[in-house]
């Protein structure tokens, strides 16, 4: 199997990450999520299939945005999307919040070798709620969220006891000497391993824990029938690292920062 950007374009297009508790608005050309609040995102646009001619359909979607009285949409450019959108939403005003590209690995002949840590990790899956509670509070410092709410935490632990052992997925947590120094998520759909969510704690970094991480994500989803690994990477953090096991960088994928009060975004 070789990957082409068409085929990681569509896997990337229908990949649509949407909390169970977040507020959804959406018709045939778009689809706007309001997120709770310990999401480091407030608004965020996060499919376009626009109908009409282009500036049309953005303006649409910004005066749409504007009911939730916010002052920002955060809306990422994804690589199918169509070539002028950047230019529409620099010109409402949009800035890029987030530099991200689209990297993929053909797993079609099993997962790539990995380079071992060079300290001594554990993986656990997070499928009780004090190891859910680790692989979020992780992830909520590493993007800057907060940690959800209890209650959020113990569905996460319980959907996790659900998906993980019947192959679809869930939040993996590494430890060092007992202590939480890591977390990623996987999800496995239509063949595709989605990967997220990947974070190490600061003082553990360069010891290979995103290494295990990654390699206990990508074996899981072989397992489990995955044929392609696709990431929305950090092209300065994780990019080099996925690269250096084996992905390859499909174009960028920026979120720009759209503001809503005719202001330029903070």
């Amino acid at each position: 199997m070789s990957l082409s950007v068409a085929d990681v374009a569509a896997a990337g297009a229908a990949w649509v990450w949407m909390p169970d508790d977040a507020e959804v608005v959406a018709d045939e050309e778009y689809t706007i999520l309001r997120l709770p609040d310990y999401v480091a995102f407030d608004l965020s646009v996060v499919s376009f299939t626009p109908t009409r001619p282009l500036g049309q359909a953005v303006d649409a979607v910004v005066e749409r945005a504007r009911a939730f009285g916010l002052p920002t949409l955060d809306w990422q450019v994804l690589l199918g999307d169509p070539a002028g959108l950047p230019a529409e939403l620099a010109a409402r005003g949009g800035q890029v919040k987030i530099e991200l590209e689209i990297v993929a690995a053909d797993l079609s002949e099993g997962a790539p070798a990995l380079r071992p840590p060079t300290v001594d990790v554990s993986l656990r899956w997070a499928t009780d709620v004090a190891t859910a509670r680790d692989g979020l509070a992780i992830e909520a410092a590493g993007f800057r969220g907060e940690l959800p709410p209890a209650e959020r935490i113990e569905a996460v632990a319980a959907r996790n006891a659900e998906t993980v052992p019947a192959g679809r997925g869930g939040l993996i947590v590494a430890y060092v000497d007992g202590e939480p120094a890591g977390t990623g998520g996987v999800a496995i759909v239509d063949g595709v391993a989605r990967l997220s969510g990947g974070v190490v704690a600061p003082h553990w970094r360069g010891r290979g824990v995103y290494r295990s991480i990654l390699d206990a994500r990508l074996s899981y989803g072989v397992a489990n029938g995955a044929t392609m690994a696709l990431v929305k990477a950090n092209p300065t953090t994780s990019g080099p690292i996925l690269r250096k096991a084996g992905f390859t960088g499909f174009g960028p994928e920026p979120v720009y920062a759209v503001p809503l009060n005719g202001d330029q975004p903070q």
